[in-house]
Parts: structure tokens; sequence; C-alpha cells
């Protein structure tokens, strides 16, 4: 590799020093140089498109915009000799010191309110100035499986403490953590962030514990109790990898594994979630010397790499566990699947497998013509790569060009900065998502660092002061819209300014760590970080772990993937020297240049659609779609762009259809996992029968498993915010009204109140079994709900309604109908045979 920019990035140059031989990634130049398709090459339709609120492409070529077969796409063709350059002024060596020691002070400001106010709870609740502890303080669902009551801020936050070089604060802190943290809680914890916060914090702890030990004669009492701690912990995540893939479950209970009620039906988890663990386990069995860690965390690499799409080659985002089935196939960077890149390409820096830097490059190569559009990164269905699933983009795609210059791919690593730069600009922080025109999606932001990590990896790179101005602005960004008294508080939304009670423990380990090293000179700190590499959540492993030997290497890789590697081995990277601002100029008014394309107004999405109400009939007809009945309650949905109201309204159709298509698909469902809601009133002989629809989420009842209970009505009756009555929906089945949020909201929060199963009823008139077709309520991909979901339509809900207001005290039976009905059969069958008896006895 020659000598140049690329050698200054954290982790690389040791490596090159390790290897003693030249280190290629992909066939990428470091100037960038890539052979692409010109326009003229595309086979696809150009269209000129308005841009600057109202002159067109031909005057402003800046965006050209493909049409495919379901979105529309834009993709920057700027011309770079068209817009002046904007030089960047070199930051003064007193201001930069200045903003590192701003940093500094913003770290303290959160780490002193959270010890101050919430020490030991897991993490600080900013507004409340208290501490968020499990079982506590009121449940936010799915969020709270980050949390186990363990002091995670703390844990979380060791290393940074050695970064800022406060070895005094440090051994308190180790003090502390040996003293107060416990594992042995009936907690069900998140396998994922338990590893890569509490696992990579403690590793992290001993590991600099033992280098402040050696380096300044300090914490000579410390004898390694941070690794049993970790050792102990990894221990209790093990169960989650008992399955038939070696995929790990998403959730153990720290106590009792997987031997709870609880996770009876777990079956799902993300491919982030399973594909972010080789790290942790990897250094934890090489410093503790038991290789079983290892070992499991390679298996789940193993399994996951032959779940990809052999032709694509890119991945999915949800899978089962046991089955290796796709649940949900979008594939992007973004949330889900991000950190399993990282670590294909983090494992074989740290560990030297060649296996995973193979397995990284057909992926990011897939990822490059598939996925990256220009700086924008749009996610795409896995098996049907050309074919885009959403029309936004999430925040934590912001992690991406730091990955890029990890692999040495810097032009697209410049160009997604500069967008998600932009996008900071425009709205004070980036949201949660944002779509394809920069405008907010989710408002929230969470004081994410994959920015300002992507930041500090490309001024490590580059040496261009212009990412320091644009940390400098992410800083202030922070001290005036997110610092409250309490520490610094998270955006509910970012345009209105409004706080949310929650600082993430990653605020502490990732924000203000990569704040404090993007302004800190190398030479300023105790510790030497090229000698390190970051993990996910910004932990700190030694390089030098590769040298204690791999326990589970296992000898030749794939013949596949020794070809694929020499293939990238052959190519060499351009010692040309790369100039950021040449890739940036292009790229100077993209977001503020764009007017929206899509209207703020909410869409009217396929899974809200009802072929009976007229509001949505009319919305439909305006996006180009028209309506055949094919009777038996069926429609066919037929899209023509020109009958559109407008290009907006048009392309709102193509992902309608996108959509319905996706949803048809997703929720056919056999006549035999048709639910029944079944009930006998006083002074009827026979039980009436009520048929519903199923759920992809909760408990499936099948065969003779049934729910059978008294039922009350939700009060508020949609369920879209904590139930009033909770107290008495305890024990029962609880009756919820459609419409406002999603199915799955209302189950989490009817089982949060205790209810032991939950009918839904539809909020559109006239609707029945026999005019509509039956659906399943479809979930998000999570399986927090452990009750039976089950839904009706309107004339069979205003049945069940009447009788229950009739008769307060109905019992109600759940059940599948092919099970209720074999159940009636039966009972019949035995009243026949006793009847015979009866006559045949003299």
């Amino acid at each position: 590799l020659p000598a140049g920019r690329l050698a200054t990035v954290p982790g690389i140059r040791s490596i090159i020093a390790a290897e003693g031989r030249p280190l290629v990634f992909h066939r990428t130049a470091i100037d960038g140089s890539r052979r692409v398709q010109t326009p003229e090459q595309r086979t696809d339709t150009m269209l000129p498109v308005r841009t600057g609120c109202g002159r067109s492409s031909s005057e402003l070529p800046t965006f050209v915009v493909v049409v495919t077969s379901v979105v529309l796409v834009i993709v920057t063709m700027a011309l770079a000799d068209q817009i002046p350059t904007v030089p960047t002024h070199n930051m003064s060596n007193k201001e930069r010191n200045e903003l590192k020691e701003e940093a500094r002070e913003m770290f303290y400001h959160a780490y002193r309110a959270y010890m101050d106010n919430a020490y030991p709870a897991d993490e600080l609740m900013p507004l409340s100035c208290t501490g968020r502890y499990r079982g506590v303080t009121p449940s936010r669902g799915d969020l709270d499986d980050t949390l186990g009551n363990f002091s995670m801020t703390l844990v979380d936050t060791l290393d940074t403490l050695v970064v800022l070089g406060d070895i005094e604060e440090f051994e308190n802190a180790v003090k502390l953590v040996i003293k107060d943290v416990k594992f042995d809680n009936d907690i069900i914890v998140s396998v994922f962030e338990t590893n890569i916060r509490m696992i990579g914090g403690l590793l992290s702890g001993h590991i600099l514990a033992e280098y402040v030990q050696k380096q300044a004669d300090v914490m000579t009492w410390y004898r390694g109790e941070l690794l049993e701690m970790a050792k102990d912990l990894g221990y209790r995540l093990l169960p989650a990898f008992n399955t038939s893939t070696g995929i790990p479950h998403a959730r153990v209970n720290l106590k009792h594994g997987m031997k709870v009620e609880a996770l009876r039906h777990s079956r799902e988890t993300c491919t982030a979630c399973a594909g972010t663990i080789l790290l942790e386990f990897a250094a934890l069995s090489r410093l503790s010397g038991e290789p079983i860690f290892e070992v499991k965390a390679h298996a789940a690499m193993d399994a996951l790499w032959k779940m990809r799409h052999r032709s694509s080659e890119l991945m999915g985002t949800v899978l089962n566990v046991h089955s290796g089935d796709w649940i949900r196939r979008e594939s992007g960077v973004g949330a889900g699947i991000d950190s399993y890149y990282e670590y294909l390409l983090k494992s074989y820096i740290l560990l030297g497998d060649e296996r995973y830097l193979a397995r990284f490059n057909r992926h990011y190569h897939a990822i490059m013509k598939y996925i990256s559009q220009g700086p924008m990164l749009l996610d795409v269905q896995m098996h049907r790569p050309h074919t885009k699933t959403r029309n936004f983009m999430d925040a934590l795609l912001a992690f991406w060009p730091g990955l890029q210059v990890l692999s040495g791919d810097l032009k697209p690593a410049v160009q997604t900065h500069e967008m998600l730069y932009q996008v900071m600009q425009m709205h004070t922080f980036i949201p949660e998502a944002f779509t394809f025109d920069f405008q907010v999606h989710w408002g929230q932001h969470h004081l994410r660092p994959e920015f300002i990590e992507s930041t500090y990896f490309l001024y490590r790179a580059t040496g261009d002061h212009y990412y320091l101005h644009a940390g400098k602005k992410a800083l202030k960004a922070l001290q005036k819209h997110a610092k409250v008294p309490c520490g610094y508080a998270a955006v509910n939304d970012v345009r209105t300014g409004k706080h949310e009670d929650r600082m993430d423990s990653y605020v502490l380990s990732e924000t203000f760590k990569y704040l404090f090293l993007l302004f800190s000179d190398p030479a300023d700190l105790i510790l030497n970080i090229e000698d390190f590499i970051f993990t996910t959540e910004a932990h700190l492993l030694p390089l030098t772990l590769g040298q204690l030997g791999n326990h589970t290497f296992t000898g030749v890789r794939d013949q596949d993937e020794q070809v694929h590697m020499l293939d990238y081995m052959r190519s060499c990277p351009s010692p040309n020297k790369l100039f950021p601002e040449t890739v940036r100029r292009p790229l100077r008014d993209l977001v503020t240049g764009v007017c929206p394309r899509i209207s703020s107004a909410k869409r009217l999405r396929a899974a809200d659609f009802q072929a009976s109400n007229t509001d949505h009939l009319r919305t439909v007809y305006d996006m180009g779609i028209t309506m055949v009945s094919l009777g038996e309650g069926k429609v066919q949905l037929l899209h023509r762009f020109h009958n559109a109201k407008s290009p907006e309204d048009a392309e709102r159709g193509l992902i309608f259809m996108q959509e319905m298509v996706e949803l048809s698909n997703s929720n056919s469902i056999p006549n035999t996992q048709l639910q029944a809601v079944a009930f006998k009133r006083e002074g009827e002989r026979e039980m009436r029968i009520l048929e519903a629809g199923p759920s992809h989420f909760g408990m499936e009842l099948v065969n003779d498993m049934s729910v059978e209970q008294r039922a009350v009505f939700a009060k508020p009756a949609k369920v879209c915010s904590a139930l009033k009555n909770a107290e008495e929906i305890r024990g029962k089945i609880v009756i919820i009204e459609r419409g406002e949020c999603t199915f799955v909201d209302k189950a989490r929060r009817a089982q949060t109140a205790g209810a032991v199963a939950a009918i839904v009823f539809d909020n559109t008139p006239n609707t029945s079994i026999n005019n509509q077709q039956m659906f399943a309520m479809s979930g998000d991909g999570r399986d927090d709900v452990q009750i039976p979901v089950v839904f009706l339509f309107t004339k069979e809900a205003e049945q069940l309604i009447k009788a229950i207001k009739e008769q307060p005290s109905l019992e109600l039976t759940l059940m599948s109908v092919t099970g209720l009905k074999e159940k009636l059969a039966a009972g019949a069958t035995k009243t026949d045979t006793k009847s015979s008896d009866s006559k045949a006895t003299p």
C-alpha cells in the first residue's frame, strides 16, 4: 500500500506492518475512480425533472430521474465545472483545542448528571433528572430490552474516561462496577445490545486497566475482575445460541436463559442482531482462554453467510433463527443490518481471517451495484434488487461513510457524508428517517454518533479541515438544542425541537468520544489509537488480539471465497492524492436545490386501504389507480401513470401498488388458519361462532389451543395510548377498535395492561366476512407480543358487542376455526354415545 492518507486511519497502519504485504480491500481506487454506466449506456427512460423550484433540468442539469418499475430515483449528474469552488479555511490550532475542551466538558456534564442523579440505574432520564430502571420506570416496550439493571451507562463509558485521560475517575468507575454490578437478574435482555454495550464495555475496560497498569503504574490492585464479569455475562448469553441454525435468538433471560414462558415463541432476529457479536466474543475467548464464545460467533456468521441471496449477494433484514427463512427481505445498510457489514470487515482487521474480507467484498460490490444511488443509499428487495422497498432513508446509515473509509473507498464516502451533512444543516440534526427529497419522515433525533463517527474517519483519512468544521457544527447543535440542566436530552421532533426524556448510554460511549477524538491531536492522547480498532459501540480492542491465536480456524475456505479473494488481491489502489473538495463540489446544493417531490401530507398506505372507504377510493383514483370488481369480495387494481392527478400522485401510486403486492403476498392465509370467536348466550342451546382473522404476531392458536375468558372494552377504544382501565383488563380479553395506530402497537399496550388476548374490530361500516376477503394483521418483525390477537369485521363485531352489553359476564372462546369445529364434533359424538347407553339400560 503506497504511503498516503489511508495509512493514517486507525487500525490500518498496524495491519500493514503485521501482514507485511499490500492490503487491498476492493477494486475501487483510493481516488474513487470506478467503472460505471454512462447515461448514454442506460436503457432506462430518462425524464427531465423540475429543479430549483420551477426551473427545468435543461436549465440546471443537476438531476435526472430514472423511472424504474416501482419508484422514481434521483441520480446525481452534476457537472463539476458549473459550480465555483468554495474553499474551506483551515481551523487554527487554538480553535481546535477549544473545541476539544468543549467536547470534554460536554462529556462531563452528561457523565456527572448520570452519576449524581441516576447511578446505579442503566440510564439517565435527563428531563426527570432520575434513573431509568427496568421494571420500575414506565415500560417503553422493546426499547427496554437494552436495559438489564446492570448500570449500563457506567460500563459503556469506562473506556471513554481513558480516552479523555482521566485515569483517576476511570479507576473509581472500575471499582464501582466491580462492587455494584451483578448479572443474576430475572430480566429478558437483547443479546445484541448486551453484547456490544456490556461485554464490549467490560472487555475494553479490562484491556485499558491492564494498559494503564503497565504504562502509568496505577491500578496495581486490579486482577482481571472485569474480564471475569464479561465471561460471566457471556455464559448467560450462550443459551440464545441454542438454535438449529446457530443463529442466536434476539433475546435471552439473564437468569433462566431461554427457559421462560415469554421466550417460548421466540423465533425472529435481525441480521445485525446476529451478525454483530464476533468482535466481542472473539476477544472474550482470546483473553479468557475459553474458545466457546468465538466458536459460537463464527458459527452464527457462517450461518448468516449461507442465507444470503446467491444471485444478488444481498442480505435481508429479519430471519427465522430455526429455519433460516427470511421474514423481511428488505436489504440496505441502515437499521437491522448495518453493523453486520461492519463486523465482516472489522473481523478481518482484528482476527486476520480472510474469509470475512472476501464476504465483505462480495456484499460491498452488491451494495454499490444495487443500493447505492449516487450519494443516497436506498433499500431494495434482496431477491429483486432493482425493486426499491421504501421511500425514506434512516439515520443509522450515517455509519456507512466511516466504514467505506476503512475499506479504502473514499470517493463514495465523501459523497454520502456530504449528503448527510446537508440534511443535518437543513434540519439542525439528522432526523431518524428522511425521504428521498430530504424531508422529515421520522422526526426524532436520539443524539446518535454515526454521523460524527464518519466525520472523524474522513478527517483522519483526508486531513481536510472541512470535516473539522462539520464536527463543530454538530457539536454546537448539541450544545444549543440538546443540552439541559441534567445532561443531554434526545430530540422528539427536529421540526419543533421538543425534547424527549432519554439519554442513551451511547451518547457517552460514542457521541462525545468521537467528538473529542475529532478535535484532538494524537499527541494529546495517553494511548495510541492506531493500536486499537473500534467496535460498533466505539469500544477499543487492541489489534494484538489477532496474535493470541485463532482457536476456531477452520482450515480451507470455500472455493468461491478463494477465487473472489484473489480477484480483489490482483488490484491495487491508486496512489493519486484525493481532493475531497472536488468530490463534494457537484453535491453542494444537493439538498437545498431540491424541491419536495412528494407533499408532506400523510400518504395512503396499502396496509390501511379499505375498498369500502370512499375517501380511500378517491385517493387511489387521484394516484391513477382504477378498481375492477372480480366478485367474491375481490378487486383488481390497475395503475396507469398518465391517469394520475399529478406526477407526485403517480409516484405515490407506484409505491402504493408495490406495497399492495407485498401485502397480498404476506397476508394471504389458508382457511385452516382462520380464527374463531365463540360464545353461548344465556337461554341459547347452540354456540355462536364468528370467523376472525389471525395476526402475524403474538401467540398462534392452533389445534386445540384456546383462550376462554370474559371480555372488557378498551378505554381508549383504539388503544393508541396507555390504557386507562388496565386493572379491569388484567386477566381478561380486551376488545379494541381499529385505526390511528398499528395493530401490533395496540397489542403491545393490551399485553402491558395484562390482557390474555385481544380482539380488534373494524372501524369501517358494513364490512363483513361475507363481503370482504379475510387478511392477517401484519406485525413489524419483532416477536415481543405473546398474547393471541384476532380481527373481526364490523358486522361480526356488532353481534359480539351486542351480546356483551346484554350479558356482561359472557365468556368468550378464542380458538382456530378448525380446532373449534373438531372440539364441537367430538362433544356431539360423546353426547350421542351417552344417549344411546341410557336407552339401552333396563
